[in-house]
């Protein structure tokens, strides 16, 4: 045969498995659009040299690197589901004396003119929305972008450079299956897998102890601090999970239900739980990956909307005040004059300070037993607590209180856990508490922190010195342990504050500059684009990636639909044979349908309800301690995502339905 032959062969055989190939070519073209539009953005030179934008290109970049892993797996996965529908046409090739190496050429043009399609639409696609997909996020984080066309040479070389790589590795393991396999399992690859299965009750425990391991993990985790390393752990244990309880967990439970003879001979039981069974061994990889792919779509979603909603509420939880200006060493007297001069500069430029606070505290991270604080062993946040100590005299300035303590007593505010004596100890340093109560957001010294917090309020600095040297290295001069806090609010357009803030950064270059370089300033209008571009970079990246894995979800569901519609057209058909009608047989099978393609829904809400305490733990870390948000944010997207769920399968269904039919 000539290599003309072969082509033409190629050509005609993907024209014949339409039904198969283009749902298969629309995947390798959205895959291949979308990860040149996330290059592109990760390397557009617009974004990198804005305010915010380094950070941005970095989430960006992550984006990128996601959707290049996730191409290579999702690829050789609906891969798959093709080879499998062409194996009975490969094998038949053979039986009329075609050799494998003739079948080999076949299939190496079918990859190339599948290649070579997907990567110039795809690139078409990708090169003409870049622009729009720049234009949207400039829209969404509220900076203006030239218009203009523009072609990224370094994202083009990569996306061909990945995507070749993967049609290739893509043909080398059709090649592998088809050189493997005899014409007579080529014949039978579509009914490969028809007996019974086995029940692998070691699987089914493996799978359930590894989701009460992950869930156990995220329903326990009280520290954000921990949930950043304890998520990842998690989420594999529940991706290990989901995949053996979809594989075998289900197989037993079919089983165990079809031992119960009251329950399973009945004619809806009967017939729905014997199909399951198959059904399960031959679906329940898939079932597993629209479970996951869900439950990552959900997080996504639901997790980025928060942060971009509750941007505004996460920055006054980093920044409770509009101007701050902390520093370490700074005398009391010292303190008067920064608060003297900065007056001075907000008055020279008409604007007015408001809510202003200022005190001096020490912070310090200590080892907790019981009612006693030690020094703390490893020096790391997430295993200690941290102790705000202040003196007394600040703390009656801020409330204009006139509060006694005597040399032995002390304040407690605490934000977590409750002290259950009337003692407390560091060190070797007692003290009597002589008021307790919970913190709240009305006490001025209040932050949302990380871990658990204890402020203490002393009666003087020489208390804080003694503490200090008991849950310190002694020899640190304490001077350098006292910080400096004054902060205020302004009633100023964001103009004026920024220019506040440009004046008090100058001060540090002025005559007196051993006492203002002690002190650093921060001002929220200053911070407020590059927290905005995280923020929002991480709602568009979790919008992007929502929606590629939603276009998986969807076409998994689609080749399923095609996979089970061929397999049950004989079922079908002998059903109606043994005397059910079409009415009874239609409904018994639109019910094992239904039954089991919901499952992974239930299972992903199942999955999201547990994960649900460490990801408000990590969105902590992010500054957004709104769980109410987040909860709503969550109810809100799995319902919109249930509905969209329906109507894929109510449309994917009909081509199922006209398969069995015919």
């Amino acid at each position: 045969m000539n290599s003309s032959l072969y082509a033409k062969l190629a050509a005609t055989n993907i024209r014949k498995n339409a039904k198969n190939y283009v749902p298969y070519i629309l995947t390798c073209l959205i895959t291949i659009m979308m990860f040149y539009m996330m290059c592109f953005l990760a390397n557009n030179s617009a974004l990198s040299t804005m305010s915010g934008g380094g950070s941005l290109t970095v989430i960006l970049g992550l984006g990128t690197i996601v959707i290049g892993i996730f191409a290579v797996i999702f690829l050789f996965y609906t891969n798959s589901f093709l080879i499998k529908r062409r194996k009975k046409e490969i094998g038949l090739y053979n039986i009329l004396g075609m050799e494998k190496k003739h079948i080999a050429k076949v299939l190496a043009f079918e990859n190339l003119y599948v290649a070579i399609i997907s990567l110039t639409l795809g690139l078409s696609f990708g090169i003409l929305l870049s622009k729009l997909m720049v234009l949207a996020l400039g829209k969404m984080l509220n900076f203006e972008i030239a218009f203009g066309f523009e072609i990224s040479e370094f994202a083009v070389v990569t996306t061909l450079i990945l995507f070749v790589v993967i049609f290739l590795l893509l043909l080398l393991n059709n090649l592998r299956q088809i050189h493997l396999a005899n014409p007579i399992e080529l014949l039978r690859g579509k009914q490969v897998g028809e007996k019974e299965p086995k029940t692998k009750w070691l699987l089914t425990l493996i799978g359930l102890a590894c989701l009460s391991g992950g869930y156990y993990i995220s329903v326990t985790t009280t520290s954000p601090l921990d949930a950043i390393g304890l998520f990842f752990i998690a989420v594999i244990l529940v991706i290990i999970g989901t995949y053996c309880v979809f594989t075998a967990g289900s197989i037993a439970v079919l089983k165990m239900l079809r031992k119960n003879k009251r329950y399973y001979y009945k004619a809806n039981h009967f017939i729905s739980v014997s199909g399951m069974i198959y059904r399960m061994k031959q679906n329940a990889v898939g079932l597993a990956n629209i479970c996951i792919l869900s439950t990552m779509v959900l997080v996504m979603i639901s997790s980025t909307v928060s942060l971009y909603i509750g941007f505004d509420d996460s920055l006054k939880n980093m920044f409770p005040k509009n101007i701050q200006i902390s520093g370490r060493d700074i005398s009391e007297e010292e303190g008067k004059e920064i608060e003297k001069v900065i007056a001075g500069i907000t008055n020279s430029q008409q604007v007015e300070q408001k809510d202003m606070i200022s005190y001096r505290f020490v912070s310090q991270l200590a080892k907790k037993q019981g009612n006693q604080f030690l020094k703390s062993d490893t020096g790391y946040y997430k295993d200690g607590i941290l102790l705000y100590m202040i003196p007394l005299s600040d703390y009656n300035k801020i409330l204009g209180e006139t509060k006694t303590l005597e040399s032995d007593e002390v304040f407690v505010k605490y934000m977590k856990s409750k002290l259950s004596e009337d003692t407390i100890t560091f060190g070797k340093e007692s003290y009597h508490i002589k008021e307790i109560s919970e913190v709240s957001q009305n006490d001025f010294f209040y932050s949302p922190e990380m871990i658990d917090t204890y402020y203490i309020i002393l009666p003087d600095t020489d208390s804080l010195e003694k503490i200090s040297k008991e849950l310190s290295d002694i020899g640190e001069d304490f001077n350098r342990k006292i910080q400096y806090y004054y902060g205020f609010d302004l009633d100023a357009p964001r103009e004026k504050q920024l220019e506040l803030y440009e004046n008090i950064q100058e001060l540090r270059t002025q005559d007196n500059v051993e006492l203002y370089q002690k002190f650093y300033v921060q001002s929220v209008e200053n911070v407020r684009d590059e927290f905005f571009f995280v923020y929002g970079g991480l709602f568009f990246l979790g919008i992007f990636l929502g929606t590629l894995f939603l276009m998986a979800t969807v076409l998994i569901m689609y080749y399923k639909q095609i996979s089970e519609g061929n397999d049950d057209r004989e079922r079908f058909e002998i059903m109606q044979k043994v005397g059910m009608s079409q009415e009874e047989v239609k409904k018994t099978i639109h019910s094992q349908v239904l039954t089991v393609f919901f499952l992974p829904i239930v299972a992903a809400a199942i999955h999201i309800a547990f994960a649900f305490n460490v990801i408000t733990k990590l969105l902590a870390v992010l500054g957004l301690f709104n769980v109410t948000l987040f909860a709503t944010c969550t109810l809100v997207t799995l319902g919109v995502f249930i509905i969209f769920y329906a109507v894929v399968y109510g449309l994917t269904a009909r081509t199922y339905y006209r398969i069995v039919k015919h």
